[in-house]
């Protein structure tokens, strides 16, 4: 009885080393998955069908293009942020892209910034046991980045700055 339990701790201490030991890229918080299996976070529920004021005024269809009642997130979360969406006939708006630029831009930023990122959840992929039970470690690898989003507000506020998409203050405040 006595060595069957030297024998499961023994085990127990080399499987919790040989997990320690992964050469498996971090993972923190991955929104798509490389499996075959369906993409959750990629369904969406169409919208209602309308019927447009005038028939003439349709586009023309287009092979494997979309329709009016497609959902459209990223435009909708633009509207809901106070912002113009882009039109869906692929117009940019050239306007924010050259003031985006006006600097410059950096050839290659999102592989620079990728490997970097790569580095840093490298060495921040938390302790043994957080690997073994696959915890999630994200927002404590980049808790000393994470901007206090309260502190900010009053700090803009005691500037004198306008915030009128923030929460209004508290009546104490």
């Amino acid at each position: 009885m006595r060595s069957a339990r030297v024998v499961l701790a023994i085990a127990g201490a080399a499987l919790l080393a040989l997990s320690a030991c992964s050469e498996k890229a971090p993972e923190l918080m991955n929104l798509r998955s490389d499996s075959n299996g369906p993409d959750e976070f990629a369904i969406l529920p169409p919208k209602a069908l309308e019927m447009p004021v005038s028939l003439a005024e349709l586009p023309a269809p287009t092979p494997g293009g979309g329709n009016m009642t497609d959902p459209q997130p990223q435009n909708e979360a633009i509207l809901a942020l106070g912002g113009k969406p882009q039109p869906t006939t692929g117009v940019s708006d050239a306007g924010l892209y050259n003031y985006a630029t006006r600097q410059g831009v950096t050839p290659g930023i999102r592989a620079t910034l990728a490997a970097e990122d790569l580095e840093f959840r490298s060495k921040n992929r938390g302790r043994p046991l957080e690997r073994l039970f696959n915890q999630n470690v994200y927002y404590k690898a980049y808790a000393k980045m994470s901007l206090d989003q309260h502190a900010e507000l009053a700090r803009w506020r005691a500037a004198g700055a306008r915030t009128p998409s923030a929460p209004p203050r508290n009546k104490g405040e």
